[in-house]
C-alpha cells in the first residue's frame, strides 16, 4: 500500500515535513517550550535545512509553487479533489492509516496530487508529439484482443492440454478440467479484452498473443508468473487508420512520457528556468538543491524558456 501511494508523488516527493512552518522567516517565535529553555523557529529552520528531509521538502515546495504559478489555471481544485476522493474510495477505512504509513497528511497528499496534475499540464504545453513519434507508436500498437487461456502448474500438463486441443477437445472443456485460474475456468478460460497498453499482463503473455491470428492457439506452453499457459485468440478488433486515431495516440504518448522520470525532469527544468528560481539562503544555495533540474548551479536560472520542447 505504501508503494502505491508513493507512486503518485514521483516529482513532489514526501512533502509532509514543515511545509506550513515559517522556514524563510527571521522570526524567533517559539516552536517548543521545555523546562530550562525553548526552541525557536530560527533554530528549527537552521536544524531542518541541514537534513536531507528538510532539503527535499524545500525542493518539493519549489516545484509545487512554480508549477502552480504557471499551470494552476489549467487544473481546477475540483479535479484535485476528485483525484483525492478516488484514492480515498480505493483504500476505504484504511485510507488514514495508509497516509500515515506513507508519511503523508491530507494536505501534503493533496499537494502531491496537485503537483502531478500541474506537471502533466506542463508536459502537454512544453512537449508536442511529432508525426514520426505518433506513427511509430501506432505501428507498434496492438488493438483490443479477446483471448481464452488455461493456466497450469506444470509444463507437462500444459503440453497435455495442447495435445488434447489438437485431437479436438474443446477449449472450454479443458479449461474447466485443468485451469488453476478460478476467475476464468468456468467461462471457458475467457479473459476481458485488452490491448498493448495493458500494464497488468506480463510482456511474455502479450508477446505470445500478438503472434496469433483469430482462432489460433499457442502450440508450446507459455511460461508466466502464474505458471504455464495455453492461450487462444478469439477476436481482434480492427486497427483503423493513424489519422483517425491521432487523439488516442497522443493520449498514450503523454501517458508514457508522464511515467518517464527523465522526460519529466526535463519538463520541470523548463518550468524552474522560466520561474528564475533564486535560493537566497547561502547555506542552501551552496548545496545546489536543484542541480538535478538546472545543472551544476541551482542558485538561480535564466528566465528564458521555450514554450515548445525538443522531441
Amino acid at each position: 500500500m505504501k508503494k502505491n501511494l508513493k507512486k503518485i508523488a514521483v516529482l513532489a516527493g514526501a512533502a509532509a515535513i514543515g511545509l506550513s512552518t515559517a522556514a524563510c522567516s527571521s522570526s524567533s517565535a517559539t516552536v517548543v517550550n521545555y523546562k530550562g529553555g525553548k526552541i525557536t523557529q530560527d533554530e528549527y529552520y537552521e536544524a531542518m535545512k541541514d537534513t536531507s528531509a528538510g532539503q527535499s521538502t524545500l525542493v518539493s515546495l519549489i516545484i509545487y509553487r512554480t508549477l502552480k504559478a504557471q499551470y494552476g489555471d489549467k487544473v481546477s481544485s475540483k479535479k484535485i479533489n476528485a483525484e483525492y476522493n478516488k484514492y480515498k474510495k480505493q483504500y476505504g477505512s484504511n485510507f488514514s492509516t495508509v497516509l500515515s504509513y506513507s508519511g503523508l497528511t491530507t494536505k501534503s497528499f493533496k499537494q502531491n496530487l496537485a503537483t502531478n496534475l500541474y506537471s502533466v499540464a506542463a508536459l502537454k504545453d512544453l512537449k508536442k508529439p511529432t508525426t514520426t513519434q505518433e506513427k511509430n507508436w501506432w505501428k507498434s500498437y496492438h488493438t483490443k484482443t479477446t483471448v481464452q487461456h488455461i493456466v497450469v502448474d506444470k509444463k507437462s500438463t500444459a503440453e497435455t492440454v495442447i495435445k488434447k486441443l489438437k485431437s479436438g477437445t474443446s477449449f472450454a472443456t479443458l479449461a474447466k478440467k485443468y485451469s488453476t485460474d478460478t476467475a476464468t475456468k468456468k467461462k471457458a478460460g475467457k479473459m476481458a479484452a485488452f490491448d498493448s497498453t495493458d500494464t497488468n499482463l506480463s510482456s511474455t503473455f502479450k508477446s505470445a498473443v500478438w503472434k496469433l491470428k483469430e482462432g489460433e492457439y499457442t502450440t508450446t506452453p507459455v511460461k508466466t508468473s502464474s505458471g504455464y499457459e495455453v492461450i487462444k485468440v478469439l477476436k481482434t478488433t480492427e486497427k483503423g487508420s493513424y489519422t483517425k486515431n491521432k487523439s488516442f495516440i497522443d493520449k498514450q504518448l503523454y501517458a508514457k512520457w508522464a511515467a518517464d522520470s527523465n522526460t519529466m525532469t526535463k519538463i520541470i527544468s523548463k518550468v524552474l528556468k522560466k520561474a528564475n528560481v533564486n535560493i537566497k539562503d547561502k547555506d542552501l544555495k551552496s548545496k545546489n538543491l536543484l542541480a538535478n533540474y538546472l545543472g551544476t548551479s541551482s542558485s538561480s536560472s535564466s528566465s528564458s524558456s521555450s514554450s515548445s520542447s525538443s522531441n
